[in-house]
């Protein structure tokens, strides 16, 4: 009898540590997107915060950017989050989806995969329905998950689920309710996120590592400044190496930034702008602030990745360039 104890208590020890083991070493789901073009390079838009049923503009930042996406035959587009105002989607047969994102994106050269990660608008309203596949099965380019990697080539995305870091919703959420299915309790979701998100990026042998979220870290909108992620997130960004750090929450185009440093990029103009809204910021670092609707390209190859910003016309706002070599960037 003390043999078969013994026996079943090494085996309960055995099976603890691998949940342990199997819970520590767990990684976020990744996906790889093919590289089509023969030298190897990337084209790709940003747009944030969009989802108004084609109001405030955003018909005709999409037009825009249908223009810009055949100029530059991009191979995908980013959402940065609030893909659907204001409380999200009810439920995944919520006829939003296709009055604020298929109906609206119809110019040819958008008709490519779209990676998006949630914003806030997005968690007052049903989660589950933005990330269900039946989305996928009304659009196929649709494709969202609270965080994932993505790896195109010479360089890789993590998509990060910045919502739960935001104390605020949970301590006083207004007269909003925020859909935490999945997340509670919230310590631990936090610190799984940014277990897994370490692990991966100390992985990655990619030239470039970009991240994407929905909040800002650095930021003169709005908002402001997310405290919990420039205590949380963004020490293991610097500790990565990460190039850029890209959001939205902010509705307004920005690029903070420095020399040999992450840059901060904001492309939250993808409908509703807050014009005349602007906090202060040390201009050494503020290289663009523009409070009006617009949306981002990137260009990426494996010595540079160039950025430009567009308005509602189509016109360039600003544009730099990073070097892989030097990390530096020049205005144009």
């Amino acid at each position: 009898m003390k043999m078969c104890a013994l026996r079943f208590s090494v085996r309960l020890m055995f099976t603890i540590l691998c949940l342990f083991f199997s819970h520590s070493l767990s990684k976020l789901e990744r996906l790889e997107h093919p590289v089509t073009k023969s030298d190897g390079s990337l084209n790709i838009l940003v747009v944030g915060d969009w989802g108004r049923q084609g109001a405030f503009n955003q018909s005709l930042v999409a037009h825009q950017m249908g223009i810009v996406g055949e100029q530059l035959d991009i191979d995908y587009v980013i959402s940065v989050g609030d893909n659907f105002y204001d409380d999200g989607l009810k439920g995944d047969t919520d006829p939003a989806f296709e009055a604020s994102f298929s109906h609206i994106y119809t110019h040819p050269s958008l008709q490519k995969q779209w990676y998006s990660v949630l914003g806030n608008h997005d968690y007052q309203g049903n989660v589950a329905a933005q990330l269900s596949h039946v989305l996928t099965q009304k659009d196929w380019r649709w494709f969202c998950r609270r965080s994932f990697v993505l790896l195109s080539g010479m360089v890789e995305f993590f998509f990060v689920d910045t919502n739960p870091f935001v104390e605020q919703y949970f301590t006083d959420p207004e007269d909003h309710t925020y859909d935490w299915s999945n997340v509670l309790p919230r310590d631990r979701y936090i610190s799984s996120l940014l277990h897994d998100l370490d692990l991966a990026m100390k992985k990655s042998r990619a030239t470039w590592k970009f991240v994407v979220g929905h909040h800002g870290i650095k930021t003169a909108g709005e908002h402001g400044v997310t405290q919990e992620l420039v205590d949380q997130l963004l020490p293991i960004l610097e500790e990565n190496k990460v190039d850029v750090y890209m959001n939205g929450h902010d509705h307004c185009l920005q690029h903070i930034g420095s020399n040999g440093g992450i840059q901060f990029l904001t492309s939250g103009g993808g409908s509703k702008a807050w014009k005349g809204v602007i906090l202060p910021w040390d201009p050494k670092e503020l290289k663009l602030y523009y409070d009006g609707q617009g949306f981002m390209s990137i260009h990426i190859t494996h010595s540079q990745a160039k950025f430009v910003y567009y308005d509602i016309s189509g016109n360039v706002l600003h544009q730099f360039t990073l070097s892989k070599k030097s990390k530096t960037f020049g205005h144009y």
